[in-house]
């Protein structure tokens, strides 16, 4: 969905997500749809795919994972303006590498989930509009709290020849958390359910 630069700032200062359910026909039986409507279906779920491996990566601290989710051509644009444009598939799985090798040397870990309020198809292109939230644990020997942190994300993706769904466009910036959990469920959009809202204590 993406590496969301601000963490790493985050993360200077201070499980694995619960698959999704399968997805509903909204009342209408397998034999009712048409095949407009199940290869509909068919696509949505290969672009939700994109976000369980995103929560996969981050979990496992595995930036090889980073490299099923986009085009060789991808681009992701930070949120922060003393930032450029990252471009091409291997310079995104770079960075994700350094920031997850930052996570491993201080024996923590995170986790990553994602609520999809929107998504608009043109052909083999459909850009995704909603919300993520961050949540990282630190080492239990620090005494450091949870810390958790909130975006809003736009993707587009791009259907390859063999089916799969890939992300050609990644952006992302700053919300608050509330906003992730008052997010409604909608259609076959993705809906992350691995976070149940809670009260972090803040660092005196």
């Amino acid at each position: 969905m993406r590496i969301f630069p601000l963490l790493l700032a985050l993360l200077m200062s201070f499980a694995a997500l619960a698959s999704n359910a399968n997805p509903t026909n909204g009342g209408q039986s397998a034999v009712d749809q048409s095949p407009v409507d199940q290869s509909q279906q068919s696509d949505d779920q290969a672009i939700n795919r994109n976000y369980a491996l995103f929560s996969q990566a981050f979990e496992s601290l595995n930036p090889t994972i980073i490299g099923n989710i986009y085009t060789e051509n991808a681009c992701y644009i930070p949120e922060r303006h003393d930032k450029e444009i990252i471009r091409g598939r291997n310079s995104i799985i770079a960075v994700y590498e350094k920031f997850f090798g930052k996570i491993r040397n201080k024996n923590a870990r995170i986790e990553v989930d994602f609520r999809v309020i929107e998504r608009s198809r043109s052909g083999d292109s459909a850009t995704d509009v909603g919300y993520y939230l961050i949540r990282f644990y630190p080492a239990s020997d620090t005494g450091e709290p949870i810390s958790e942190y909130a975006g809003k994300f736009v993707t587009v993706a791009q259907k390859q020849d063999n089916g799969e769904w890939r992300l050609s466009l990644d952006s992302s910036n700053t919300a608050e958390p509330r906003f992730y959990f008052d997010a409604a469920k909608s259609g076959e959009l993705y809906y992350g359910m691995a976070f149940q809202a809670m009260e972090l204590k803040k660092k005196p």
